[in-house]
């Protein structure tokens, strides 16, 4: 997700969500400013729901 910038909040999230929390989206942004400051082509914004599928 986003070239590697996001996974380990991702993660972090999901583990607490498989872990019995709720549902919960995350969103995640950059200006097109810094975008090529952290490694990224563009900005913008990401959203990702996370939800626990049994």
């Amino acid at each position: 997700v986003s070239g590697g910038c996001i996974e380990g909040a991702v993660v972090r999230e999901a583990m607490e969500v498989m872990e019995g929390g709720p549902p919960r989206t995350l969103e995640f942004g950059v200006s097109n400013e810094r975008a090529w400051e952290v490694g990224l082509a563009c900005g913008g914004t990401v959203k990702v729901f996370v939800e626990a599928v049994a």
